[in-house]
């Protein structure tokens, strides 16, 4: 054998080589991938577990449905820095002001906001004059996400150019596939609602839902 055919032979030796490593590299590559993006979803469900613990951990303590939903509202404000939190309800009676908050008759609705442990003065939260009983109607007739362009299909009435500087998502409180209300977020546009916020909170609503309906049912039973 010459030294030609020997050279030519070593070359194609070589690029075999070389393609059988590339083929391993990117086999490693796609391992490698794939381990880091279980790990990442691992770590977003321990989250939510974490999350979904305190949550239930923290409202088995409240006593009416007044400091259920305000405990519920300083969660969701705490895994959601900068959030605005307001609690939608249907079919409520009308009860009088607790310590930590003050429930709105609406029609066909109420309205729970809170400002930390005090009464809310619902002048200052702009947005949440916006819900009229048609768009809260058909909101909790949607029974899903909604975010700030379905709410506007929906009919909801402000001035667009504010609107446009906010992200608004509403989370719907359901229980057996019927509507109990909703809960609305919002904050600037600049802290953009991740999908992993909304799913720590679209986790507890099931849980959120049952406290809700016993509180709305005890009530009706001592009025």
């Amino acid at each position: 054998m010459d030294y030609k055919q020997r050279y030519r032979k070593l070359r194609i030796l070589l690029r075999k080589l070389n393609e059988e490593r590339k083929k391993q590299a990117r086999k490693v590559d796609i391992l490698c991938n794939d381990f880091i993006s279980a790990q990442r979803d691992f770590i977003k469900r321990l989250n939510t577990i974490g999350f979904t613990a305190n949550f239930y951990e923290s409202i088995l303590g409240t006593s009416d449905l007044s400091s259920l939903l305000y405990t519920a509202g300083k969660l969701i404000k705490d895994e959601i820095p900068d959030s605005n939190v307001a609690f939608f309800l249907l079919g409520v009676p009308f009860r009088k002001e607790s310590q930590n908050g003050v429930p709105l008759q609406q029609d066909n609705f109420e309205l729970y906001v809170f400002e930390s442990d005090k009464p809310i003065t619902l002048e200052k939260r702009h947005l949440e004059n916006c819900f009229t009983p048609d768009l809260v109607d058909s909101i909790c007739k949607s029974n899903r996400l909604c975010n700030l362009d379905d709410m506007l299909a929906m009919g909801i009435q402000d001035n667009l150019i504010e609107l446009s500087k906010m992200s608004v998502v509403t989370v719907p409180l359901r229980l057996f596939g019927s509507s109990l209300g909703f809960i609305l977020i919002y904050g600037s546009s600049q802290n953009k609602l991740t999908s992993d916020e909304l799913n720590n909170v679209s986790a507890v609503t099931c849980g959120l839902s049952r406290a809700i309906q016993s509180y709305q049912v005890l009530l009706q039973s001592t009025d």
